[in-house]
């Protein structure tokens, strides 16, 4: 086979360097305050700005953005179920997808949707199906897209935001909004609405009870519809991270509330001229 003489052919076995070079991962104090200024062992969360409407293709659309963290939902349906097994003739079905932009992560990630995406999809649509009047659009499915444009933290927690003021956009009839809400137990201090840095930096210490939390709530309902813990947290401790994410949920109530009054007054006709 003829070899091309001007291309300078590399070895035949070889191994990226990046393989064998490991970068520890940052260990945040726990003690000090916060690199962006918020208080620690406080229920004090990063201001959000949150839109609806951006989409026009989508039957509802919503954005959020805290801090640099930035998700970006689109609803569409109420459809027709596409595969005729799954057709439920007496309540629909709530499909969720959510996926991370290749630039979204410090480490490039992949268009392919990963572990890691199904696994936030999972928690997304079971955070969102107590929320949602399935039973009033039978043999159709609602279909809940997510893309999360950048990750710098809690972003299981805006996902479930942003996904609800969509479902809200589209005017799915629902029973309450849901919001979603972070903490970060590091020993015996926490912060709430952890940054990408403060949720990695548990990972990497050990000998204390460290561990992260997550909270999907109904506001007006006061029923929690979504949990998802990791790490090693006592049942105390647990229980505490749960009220603490609670009363989060509630301090970011009327952000999004106003946010939907606006996008109700934009969609509104005009009044008519007598």
């Amino acid at each position: 086979m003829p070899t091309d003489t001007k291309r300078v052919r590399g070895p035949d076995v070889s191994q990226s360097p990046f393989l064998f070079w490991s970068r520890p991962a940052e260990v945040l104090p726990s003690h000090e305050p916060r690199a962006d200024g918020r208080q620690r062992d406080q229920v004090d969360v990063r201001p959000v700005f949150v839109r609806c409407g951006l989409v026009s293709q989508a039957k509802g659309s919503a954005y959020i953005e805290a801090g640099s963290t930035k998700v970006l939902c689109c609803v569409y349906g109420p459809r027709e179920t596409e595969r005729k097994d799954e057709t439920d003739m007496k309540s629909g079905r709530l499909t969720t997808d959510m996926r991370f932009a290749p630039f979204s992560c410090p480490e490039r990630g992949s268009w392919i949707q990963g572990s890691q995406d199904k696994d936030f999809s999972l928690m997304l649509q079971e955070s969102l199906q107590p929320a949602v009047c399935l039973h009033r659009y039978p043999r159709s499915q609602i279909e809940v897209n997510v893309m999360v444009l950048e990750n710098s933290g809690s972003i299981l927690a805006h996902a479930v935001t942003c996904a609800s003021m969509a479902l809200a956009d589209a005017g799915i009839e629902m029973y309450d909004l849901v919001l979603g809400c972070s903490l970060r137990q590091d020993g015996g201090s926490y912060v709430v609405d952890p940054t990408y840095p403060e949720e990695n930096s548990w990972r990497s210490g050990s000998g204390e009870k460290r561990g992260g939390l997550t909270v999907a709530f109904l506001p007006s309902l006061n029923q929690v519809s979504g949990l998802q813990s990791d790490g090693e947290m006592a049942e105390e401790t647990l229980t505490a991270g749960i009220r603490t994410c609670i009363e989060g949920c509630y301090k970011l109530y009327p952000v999004i509330q106003q946010a939907l009054i606006k996008a109700v007054r934009r969609a509104a006709p005009p009044p008519a001229e007598s």
